[in-house]
Order: C-alpha cells, then structure tokens, then sequence
C-alpha cells in the first residue's frame, strides 16, 4: 500500500503498539475479525479520530467508538459473504452450514469482485454517519457492484416498501435475495419481476443514478450537494479515463453554493480485456502526482478495512470544512484542493480468486452445482467471511442508531428527495405576432426573469458552445462563467453559476447533478448528441422511479439544440444533424419531452412549461436567428398543452399541411400560397411535440399522448392529402405518429434526407428535397393534377 511519508513507517508501528498495549478496547478492535484486518496507519488515524469524537462531545469515552468499529468489521465480513452467496447460490443459511449442490444456481452471474470492495466502502459510509449523528448521501459511479449496496441495506433493513417485504432478515428472506439476483425472471406483461438487477436502479434504497455508463458519476458528484449538505461519492479506477473532466471538479466547486463532497475512488485495478492508462502510465503512484496537478489533495487509505474509510471519509470533509473557513477569512483563494480518497486494494479482496482476472466476474474455477473442486472452494471460503446470527444482531444494533441520533435513514438521504418548485416570474412573456425576433433571445430573457423571480435557487447553465453566439447573452452577462482568475471587462465570476467546458458530457452533467436546483443546458444540435449517454440514463432512472409511484420531484430541465441543422449551412455536413431530438423520441415521451418550437413565443411557452414541471429533460431544437413571431403567448400555451395547433385553414380542404419546426412552418406557408393558387384548399397545422401523438407504449405513456377527440379535431382523417414538412428525418417523423400516417396513397413526408455541405438555409432545403418547389411538385402529382 503506499504511505504518505515512508520514512515514518518506524513511528507509526510504534505509536500503534502503544495504543493497544495501553487501551484494551483498542487492542480487541485491532484484531480485526477474518479477513478485515488493520494495519498500523490505519490504527494511529482511528484512535485520533476516536479522540476527536470525544473531545467534539459526539462520545463520552473512546471505548464506545471503538465498540462501533469492532461491530463494523463483523457487518462488512456478513455482508461479502452474503454478496459471494448472491453470485452463486439459491441458499443462505444462518447456521453457517456448508452448501451441497442443489443449493447453488445453474448460472452462476455478478460482478463478484467490484461488489466485494464495495461492502467495505458502503458499510463504512453507514458507520460514519451514526458516528456524526448525520446522515449524507452517497453516490456510486460502478453500478454493477450494486450487489455490495444491496446485501447491506437488507442486513441493515435500510429498503424501501417493495424490497422490505421481500427480503427480511432471515434465512427465507437472505434466500430470496440470493435467488432473485440475476434471476432473469419476468412478468406477464414484460416487466422484471423481482425488485433488485444488476445495476443500482430505483429499487436499490438511496440510489441517484444506475452508473451503467461509466465516468458520469465523477462529472457530476461535485454539483450535487448543496450547502450544508454532505456527499460521498464511490468511484471507479476504470472509470477515471471514460470520460474527460472528473479532474476539473475543483474547477467548480465552492463552499458558498456547494455541500461537502468525499470522492473516493476504488482502485482495485481494472482487469478485463486490458489495462487501463493509469497503470500503463506508471500506475497510483502516477495517478496521485495527476491529481495533485490537478488541484486535488490524494490522501492513501487502505481499501480492504472499513475502519480506512471511515477516518478518511472525516478527514476529508475537515480538511474541506478548513480550506473553506480560511476563505471565508480571506486567508486563502480558490482552487481549494479537494481531498481524494484513494482506496487501494485487490480486485474481489477477501474471497477466493482476489486478484486475478476472474475476480471481475465469477472467480471460481468452476461452478459449484456441477464442480465439486469449486464448491469445496466456495465453502471454505464463504466460511472465513461467516458472521453467527446473535454477532450480526448485535453489530446491527450498535450501527442503526437512528432514533438516536435523531436523524433519517440512509434510504432518504438528502439528495434523492429533491422536490422543487419555483416561483411564476411576474413579467409576462412580450413576443408581438409578426415581430420578427430571434426565440433563442427570448429564451434568454425569459430565463433571466426566472432566475430574478427565484433567486435562492442555485443555478447551473451547461455551456460547451459559445453562449453570446447563441442569443444567450443576457443570461452570461447576469449569471456569468464560472473561473478561478476572472479577467477585467469579461462576464466572468469565481461564484459564475455558467458552467463552460468544451465537453458537452461534462456541462450537461453539471445540469443534472443540480436537482436542488434550476438548470438549462445549450448547444449546437449536432454536437448535442454528444450528450445521449448522461441524458437517457437519467431519464430511464427517472421513469422507472415514476413507475414505483416514487415520481422524481426534481425541476425538469431544458436542453436546448441551437445552431440548428438548418442554421448550420456555413459550416460542412458534421454540423447538420437532426439525430439529438430524433433519438429522444425513442424514449417514453412522458419523460423525454421533445419540442421544436416554431418561434419566440413557443420558444418561451415550452421554456415556461419545462420550469413548472418536475423530473423530466425538455429536448428543445430552437432557432436562433430572427423569425417572424407567428403565434401569440396564449395560442402557445395552447400549442404546448396540446402538443399541436391549426394556424390557418380554408373553407375547403383538400391539403393538410403539417410543419414540424421553425424554418419548416415558412415552407408550409409558402406551399399553402401556391396550392391555393391552383384552387386547392389548405390547412396548416403546427406539430410541436410528435411524442404525443404516438401509440402509447404503456400505461403511463397513454394519458400523456393526445387524447382521441383531440386528435380527430387536429388531424381528420377524411382529409384528401397530408404532408409533412419536418425539421428531422421524414421516416423517424412518421414512425413516431404512425397514427397520423394516412398511407402511401394520402400521405407524403419530408425534411432531413441526410444531404448537406457549406449551403445556406435555402440550399440546405433545395438540398434535402424539402423547400416549396420540390413539394408543390410531388402534392400535385400526388393528386394527378400535374404541374403548369
């Protein structure tokens, strides 16, 4: 393990001696139990950190912590040894007894090693709060090792209702468990039929995110907390290098709007298929002279001991808390280095196969059902980690004191019950019909106004463009970046709440961490995509927590795409891509609300709309050169409530003519002029969000899509011909409203046939076969009545 200050070893043996030839209660805990064991180091750090306990008044005698510590240790090695019987078994057995054949699973799943240097890390976090008396909250970045999260929440009966009643603690309970995980089972109607997988998700009690895509939750831990809040935050060596900007966080962090954040990362040495840069690069020893560069404070600790985590989950945030007071006094400046806990282990530590290869996965050499070398195996081994019942009963108690100690458990922490709502501005939109105005300038008015109407709500702005270049001028002149040197005559602040990198992972992530908060990302559209990963893993999170009735009540947050397709025709093909909103339609509509509004009122209505609704991420595709204001603020109150509104109609229709997108209402328009001047009769229908006229998918997708009547008044079917003229793809438009496709006879669709280059907005829809010339041809040889 690597020490600090190597030439100390010699002291530090000696002060440990000490403390245990001199304490008996200390001596007794520093025996460990099994495989948890204590070096000296960490021995020193817990008898300061039991004396800072006493003299803070939190225990009257250091013999009481360490009652805690020595209960800790029996906790951490049940539960490694419930999660290798939740790899391999259908059993689970109170006694002890050694299993026979029957009892393990035909197929043996889980990621066996990560979870069991999870236990340590997450027992810990539970230890360390009743040792404060406060309960933080926790993140995982490794979701796969949500078997760790799991096996002591139900040892501690930390769940929530479903899990509770599935797994009490007892043998049936325990067995039940070992059963369900990676049991694959499913329901009638297509749904996982046990409440626990393979990944954190919304069943697991106090999760934020399933951490499937790696590296997300090192970009958003330090955004999380608010002050006076505390976070720890578990991460993955293998996840360092997954995504750029986990080393900026001190970057962001600052005491007047952010909590305490402990990052800790496991760093057990990723082995899959190669290694990773880190341990190419020279390995931890490399890795700590990194993060020191990159204003972080890496403080060692040993992986394998629970007591390691504990001390350095209090030393981390003292440290901050000190850093902190000195800025207060003006005696230091931002950056402050953030402690970084370093949690050095083996792959799987503490069961067989640690270490190696296999540890990622199933490390027995074979499987115990059919293997009697591998059984042997996993008895001999699961027996080193068994705790008797009347031992654990009495660890439990010694560790859930939360009546006590007066505060809530682990499965409500603070930051998993975000609930905001925020205050309607008093100033009414001003967008005048036929004004032309640019609706990304309106959005940035209106968001300023939401901002002054609130201004206790914490602000995080996702910028990975140019904000000015996108019409949001006024919120970076208010709102401001956020830097370290702020330059003179610039809209730049060290309290900036505009976060800019040019990484739309790492700015989009920033808007997520803020559920206490108020958010709004902006990019390019093209570049946007760049941004699916975070965003459909929080909006998958979010519905599967709406349908567990534990609907997500944080503020919906708006990511807009600018610089759109169609405005993009300076720059080459790469930076003309309809794919940001065409793949959020592929997720369920009642969470992932794609827009595309058709002027600086809609603009304005949907951005009003987003803000007064909770959990879900508005996909806005939005324009940002002027266009001329075609709905007033009501009719897009309208238009957003019902997702589609009829602008202009005819006393006889023979044409439909459906729009979908700023630039593509003007084509309508001038479509709509020339049917008419060969006498036929037009409707022109504005579509704002496809995704409620869809088929519903499920049962809470159905109220959301546009109900029967309303449909039938905005899209007869009687009509003779409708037409699609879309911002998106024609093919991806009509497979979403397959309800509004009349038919290859009655129907014709257009928009983004993936054709572009150094064109303007004209050429791009000459390009793509959607400008007026190419659909007034194809409506009336579709109605056979030729062309002049």
């Amino acid at each position: 393990m690597y020490v600090i200050d190597q030439q100390n070893d010699h002291r530090v043996e000696q002060r440990a001696r000490m403390y245990r030839e001199t304490y008996p209660a200390f001596a007794h805990w520093a025996n460990g139990y099994g495989v948890i064991q204590h070096s000296d180091e960490t021995q020193v750090r817990i008898f300061d950190l039991c004396q800072q306990l006493v003299c803070e008044g939190r225990f009257k005698q250091i013999d009481e912590v360490l009652e805690i510590l020595s209960a800790t240790d029996r906790l951490t090695s049940a539960a490694m040894w419930l999660v290798v019987h939740m790899t391999y078994s259908t059993k689970v057995d109170f006694s002890g007894s050694a299993l026979d054949a029957e009892d393990f699973k035909a197929n043996p799943q889980g990621h066996t090693g990560g979870s069991l240097n999870m236990v340590p890390a997450y027992v810990a976090y539970m230890v360390a709060n009743h040792l404060a008396g406060i309960t933080r909250s926790w993140l995982m970045g490794q979701g796969h090792c949500v078997a760790a999260i799991d096996a002591v929440n139900v040892l501690l009966q930390n769940l929530y209702p479903e899990q509770a009643e599935r797994y009490p603690l007892s043998d049936e309970g325990l067995s039940q468990l070992a059963q369900d995980f990676y049991s694959y089972a499913i329901t009638d109607d297509g749904r996982p039929a046990v409440p626990v997988g393979s990944h954190v998700n919304p069943h697991t009690a106090g999760g934020l995110i399933e951490g499937g895509y790696l590296g997300f939750a090192e970009l958003q831990y330090v955004h999380m907390p608010l002050p006076g809040e505390r976070l720890v935050a578990f991460l993955s060596d293998g996840a360092f290098e997954e995504q750029r900007g986990s080393d900026w966080a001190s970057r962001w962090w600052r005491a007047e709007d952010c909590g305490l954040v402990t990052p800790v990362m496991i760093a057990n040495g990723r082995r899959i298929d190669q290694r990773s840069n880190m341990y190419q690069q020279g390995g931890l020893p490399w890795f700590y002279e990194h993060l020191e560069q990159n204003e972080f404070h890496p403080i060692a600790i040993d992986g394998r001991d629970p007591a390691a985590f504990i001390w350095g989950i209090f030393e981390s945030e003292a440290r901050l808390q000190a850093c902190s007071a000195h800025i207060r006094a003006g005696k230091m400046c931002y950056p402050v280095k953030l402690p970084y806990l370093i949690a050095e282990t083996e792959k799987g530590y503490g069961f067989y196969g640690g270490g190696t290869n296999a540890a990622h996965g199933t490390s027995l050499p074979g499987n115990p059902r059919s293997d009697a070398a591998a059984r042997q195996l996993f008895n001999e081994h699961a027996a080193r980690l068994f705790l008797p019942r009347t031992e654990l009963t009495s660890a439990i108690e010694k560790i859930t004191q939360h009546k006590a100690d007066n505060r809530v458990p682990e499965k409500y922490h603070a930051l998993g019950q975000r609930d905001v709502v925020l205050k309607l501005p008093t100033a009414s939109p001003q967008c005048e019909k036929g004004q032309a105005l640019s609706p990304m300038a309106a959005v940035d008015k209106r968001l300023c106004e939401w901002h002054l109407a609130n201004p206790g709500v914490r602000v995080r702005i996702g910028n990975p463009d140019e904000l000015r270049s996108n019409r949001m001028g006024q919120t970076l002149d208010l709102l401001k970046h956020r830097v370290l040197n702020p330059e003179d005559g610039v809209a730049e602040s060290i309290q900036g709440a505009v976060i800019t990198a040019l990484n739309e992972e790492a700015v989009v992530s920033a808007a997520l961490a803020n559920k206490g908060g108020m958010n709004l990302v902006v990019s390019y559209e093209a570049f946007a995509m760049k941004m699916i990963g975070a965003l459909r893993q929080e909006i998958i999170f979010a519905r599967h927590q709406k349908e567990l009735n534990r609907h997500p009540r944080w503020l919906s947050l708006p990511v807009i795409a600018t610089s759109h397709l169609w405005e993009n025709g300076k720059n080459e093909q790469s930076h003309q891509d309809s794919a940001f909103g065409e793949v959020l339609l592929g997720e369920m509509s009642d969470m992932a609300r794609v827009v595309y509004p058709a002027d600086a009122s809609t603009a304005v209505a949907c951005l009003d709309a987003c803000y007064q609704s909770q959990g879900q991420v508005w996909a806005m595709t939005i324009p940002k050169q002027e266009i001329v204001v075609s709905f007033s603020y009501e009719q897009a109150q309208q238009l957003v409530e019902n997702g589609a509104l009829t602008l202009e109609e005819d006393d006889k229709v023979d044409v439909q003519l459906v729009a979908v997108g700023a630039y593509q209402l003007q084509v309508c328009r001038e479509v709509g002029q020339r049917l008419r001047e060969k006498g036929i009769g037009c409707r022109i229908t504005y579509l704002l969000e496809p995704g409620r006229f869809r088929i519903p998918r499920d049962r809470h997708e159905q109220p959301f899509v546009c109900s029967s009547s309303q449909q039938t008044k905005l899209f007869d079917d009687e009509i003779r011909l409708r037409i699609f003229v879309s911002h998106m793809r024609p093919e991806i438009l009509l497979g979403t409203c397959r309800p509004l496709d009349l038919g290859n006879d009655r129907c014709l669709a257009f928009g983004y046939r993936n054709r572009g280059g150094t064109l303007d907005t004209l050429g791009l829809l000459e390009a793509n076969q959607c400008s007026a010339r190419f659909i007034v041809a194809a409506t009336l040889k579709k109605m056979s009545l030729g062309e002049d």
